[in-house]
C-alpha cells in the first residue's frame, strides 16, 4: 500500500507527465517536443525511485534521458527543422493511414485496460530471492530479465535506434552541386569581380572594441554591416556605436575639466 506522500507525488507527477506527453504530440517545434519527452522520461525515473527501484530510476535518467534524448537532439541538428519546410505529403495517404493506425492503437489499449487485472506485484523478487538462495541483487536480477526473458525486445529496440541514427545520417547528407572552392579560388574570384578584393572588413576596425559583435566603422564613422556575422544580426546581438557615445562624452568632459584647472 502506497503512503500518502507517494500518492501525492504520483498524482502531481502523473498530471505533469500527461501534460508533457500532450505537448510532445501538439508542439509545433520539434525541439519543444523533444524537451517534453525528456521531461516525461525524467519524471518516470523519479517514479521508479519512489517505488524503491533506484537502479531502474538511475538507468532511466542516464540511458533514456541522457543518451536517447541526446540522439534525438543530434538528429534534429543534423536534419535541420525549419518552420519554412514544406508540409506537402510526399507519400500518398500518409495522413489517413496515420489516423487509422492511431485510432486502432487507442482502441487496442482501451480494450487491454478493460480486461486487465491487477495481480500481486512481483518485480525483481522472483530473481533476487529465489528458492535456492542464489539471488544476486537488483543488478543481477535486471540482467537476468534483460538478457533472458526480454532479450528479443531489447534487441529489437537497439536495432530501431541504430536504424534511426543511420536514417538521420542519410537525411543529413547533401550532395555537393559544384566543386568546392579553396582559398586561392575565392581570392581569384574576388579579383575578377573587383569586389571585396581585400576581403570583408573585420569587426572592431576603427571602433572602441575589437569584439566580433562590434561592427567596423567606415571613414565617415558609420558602422559597416558587412563586418559582423548575419547570425548576430538576426539575434540582435550587435553592439551599436551609440552605446559608447555617453562614455566618450564623459571622458571628454573629464579632459576638458582637467585642462581648465
Amino acid at each position: 500500500m502506497a503512503s500518502t506522500g507517494e500518492a501525492v507525488a504520483f498524482w502531481i507527477l502523473g498530471i505533469l507527465m500527461v501534460v508533457a506527453a500532450l505537448g510532445l504530440i501538439f508542439a509545433r517545434k520539434a525541439v519543444h517536443a523533444a524537451l517534453c519527452m525528456a521531461f516525461v522520461m525524467v519524471n518516470l525515473g523519479v517514479l521508479y525511485v519512489m517505488e524503491s527501484a533506484p537502479f531502474l530510476g538511475v538507468v532511466q535518467v542516464f540511458v533514456y534521458t541522457g543518451a536517447v534524448m541526446m540522439l534525438f537532439l543530434f538528429v534534429l541538428m543534423l536534419v535541420g527543422v525549419d518552420s519554412a519546410d514544406s508540409v506537402v505529403e510526399t507519400i500518398k495517404g500518409q495522413r489517413t493511414w496515420a489516423w487509422v493506425l492511431g485510432v486502432g492503437l487507442a482502441v487496442l489499449m482501451l480494450a487491454s485496460l478493460r480486461t486487465a487485472t491487477l495481480p500481486t506485484a512481483v518485480g525483481l523478487d522472483a530473481v533476487n530471492n529465489p528458492a535456492d538462495g542464489s539471488g544476486g541483487g537488483n543488478v543481477s536480477g535486471v540482467a537476468q530479465l534483460i538478457f533472458g526473458q526480454y532479450v528479443w525486445a531489447f534487441e529489437l529496440t537497439s536495432a530501431l535506434l541504430i536504424t534511426a541514427a543511420i536514417g538521420a545520417m542519410v537525411l543529413a547528407h547533401r550532395e555537393r552541386l559544384g566543386e568546392k572552392l579553396g582559398q586561392r579560388e575565392w581570392a581569384e574570384r574576388r579579383v575578377r569581380e573587383n569586389k571585396f578584393v581585400a576581403g570583408l572588413p573585420a569587426p572592431g576596425v576603427y571602433a572602441r572594441h575589437n569584439a566580433v559583435d562590434t561592427p567596423a566603422l567606415l571613414p565617415d564613422g558609420t558602422p559597416s554591416a558587412l563586418s559582423v556575422s548575419r547570425v548576430l544580426v538576426s539575434r540582435d546581438q550587435v553592439s551599436r556605436p551609440d552605446d559608447y557615445h555617453a562614455a566618450e562624452a564623459a571622458i571628454e568632459a573629464e579632459i576638458e575639466e582637467g585642462i581648465t584647472r
